[in-house]
């Protein structure tokens, strides 16, 4: 599983897995029922500490997004995928409106806000 960790973001790490995980548990490239690494071996790959591994996943776990069997491991958990999409729009309008303000804020043309994001959208 691919995680891309950032240090110099503003964002916690345990989050930064959250996050990662979760979209791709919405976009089905981790099914449900599916196994995910164990804490201690997504730590190793991530060269990360454990209990952020931890956080990550116990934040999953009360998202809803994955479950947890006692010796047995972490697994994808049957969510409605509705729902879940619609969360992360309301995240992404969150910030949109935040990049909207702030472009009116400075006298940024709607012009060249619609630039910037068709720039950033298109970058992988």
């Amino acid at each position: 599983m691919e995680i891309i960790i950032s240090n110099s973001s503003d964002i916690p790490i345990y989050e930064q897995i959250k996050e990662q995980i979760k979209i791709k548990i919405i976009s089905n490239e981790l099914k449900a029922n599916e196994l995910l690494p164990s804490i201690r071996t997504l730590a190793k790959d991530l060269r990360c500490s454990v209990i952020t591994t931890k956080n990550a996943y116990e934040e999953l776990v009360k998202e809803g997004y994955i479950k947890t069997i006692p010796s047995k491991g972490f697994y994808v958990a049957e969510i409605n995928k509705e729902i879940a999409r619609e969360e992360q729009l309301n995240k992404i309008e969150d910030f949109l409106g935040k990049a909207i303000q702030l472009a009116k804020a400075n006298n940024i043309p709607k012009e060249t806000v619609q630039e910037i994001f068709d720039i950033l959208y298109e970058e992988e």
